[in-house]
C-alpha cells in the first residue's frame, strides 16, 4: 500500500492526493505543517509528500519551494493542477437573519490558511472588510478551529470536505476572486512514480550562477534558448548563504532522458554554474487523461 504524507482531511491537498490516486489503494497520513509532511517521507514513514507548489493567483508558494531545495533532499516524482475551489464556512444558524439569509454583519473573524486567503481578498473586502483575519496551518485547520469555537461568530474558507467532516455549512460557494484558480500539486518521495502514465515529461533544475561573471544568467537562458527548449517557470530565490547570492529555479518542458536536455545541463556547467536536479517526472492536466 502507497503511503502518502500531506495537509490535514478536508484541505485542498487531500481532494488533489485522492484526484491523482484515485482508483489506488494508498494510506493518508495528515501533518498539521508542511514541515512534518516533508519530514515524514525524508525519514522513510511515508513513501511520498503531496507538496502545494503554486496558485494561479498568488504564484510560487515559497516556503513550500525552500523546504525543497534546503531542508530535504527528495526528487519530485509527478506534477499535477488541480482547481482550488474555497467556500465560506461556518454555522448557518449563528450567522443568518430572521429571514435565514446570511448576514455579513455576524461573522467578526474569518480564519484560513494565508495562500486561500489571498485567492478571495476581493470577495473579503467586498463582503467581510469588517471581519478579523487570522492566518492558520491549513484550510482544514481553519473549519477545525471554527467548529470548536461556537457561538463566536467565527468562519473559515476552506473546502466542502472539510465543511462536511466538521458538521459545518456552506454559507457560500466559490468564493475565490478568480474562476481560474487552479493550484500545481508535486509529488516528491524516493519512490518512482508509475501509477499513471502522461504524454507530457518536465524536469526541475536548480542552478546556481558562478560569483563575478557578469551575463552568466543570460548565458544559462541562451544554453536553453538556441536548443529551442522550452522553459515553463524560472523563479530566483536567495541562497542564504550570502547577501545578494540567490540560486535559479527552472522548470524545462522536456525530460531528461531526452538528448538535447542534457547537453543544455553539461554547458551550463561548464560556464561554472552548479546544476542540481530536483526530478524528471511525467505532469498532469486537470483533467488527467492518460496518456
Amino acid at each position: 500500500m502507497t503511503k502518502i504524507a500531506l495537509l490535514p482531511s478536508g484541505s485542498v491537498s487531500d481532494e488533489a492526493a485522492r484526484y491523482l490516486f484515485e482508483g489506488q489503494e494508498a494510506r493518508y497520513e495528515y501533518h498539521k505543517l508542511i514541515a512534518n509532511v516533508f519530514l515524514s517521507t525524508a525519514n522513510g514513514t511515508t513513501d511520498y509528500s503531496i507538496i502545494p507548489i503554486e496558485n494561479t493567483i498568488e504564484g510560487s508558494v515559497t516556503l513550500h519551494t525552500d523546504w525543497l531545495v534546503h531542508e530535504v533532499d527528495l526528487p519530485i516524482q509527478a506534477e499535477w493542477v488541480y482547481p482550488s475551489i474555497q467556500n465560506l464556512i461556518s454555522r448557518k444558524e449563528e450567522v443568518t437573519d430572521e429571514d435565514n439569509k446570511l448576514d455579513y454583519g455576524r461573522i467578526v473573524k474569518v480564519l484560513s490558511h494565508p495562500v486561500a486567503m489571498a485567492q478571495c481578498l476581493q470577495y473579503l473586502r467586498e463582503h467581510l472588510p469588517h471581519a478579523e483575519q487570522e492566518h492558520v496551518s491549513s484550510t482544514a485547520e481553519a473549519v477545525r478551529i471554527v467548529r470548536d469555537n461556537p457561538g463566536k461568530g467565527w468562519a473559515a474558507i476552506g473546502t466542502t470536505i472539510a465543511a462536511g467532516n466538521n458538521g459545518l455549512d456552506i454559507l457560500e460557494q466559490g468564493v475565490t476572486d478568480h474562476d481560474n484558480n487552479y493550484t500545481r500539486f508535486l509529488l516528491v518521495g524516493n519512490r518512482p512514480f508509475t501509477e499513471r502514465q502522461s504524454d507530457v515529461q518536465k524536469t526541475s533544475i536548480l542552478v546556481t550562477l558562478p560569483e563575478d561573471f557578469p551575463g552568466a544568467l543570460s548565458q544559462v537562458l541562451s544554453a536553453f534558448a538556441w536548443r529551442r527548449i522550452n522553459l515553463t517557470r524560472i523563479e530566483s530565490r536567495p541562497t542564504k548563504k550570502k547577501l545578494g547570492t540567490y540560486y535559479f529555479f527552472i522548470d524545462i518542458n522536456m525530460s531528461l532522458d531526452s538528448v538535447l536536455l542534457p547537453a543544455a545541463i553539461e554547458e551550463i556547467e561548464a560556464l561554472g554554474c552548479q546544476v542540481r536536479v530536483l526530478g524528471s517526472y511525467p505532469s498532469f492536466t486537470y483533467p488527467i487523461v492518460e496518456g
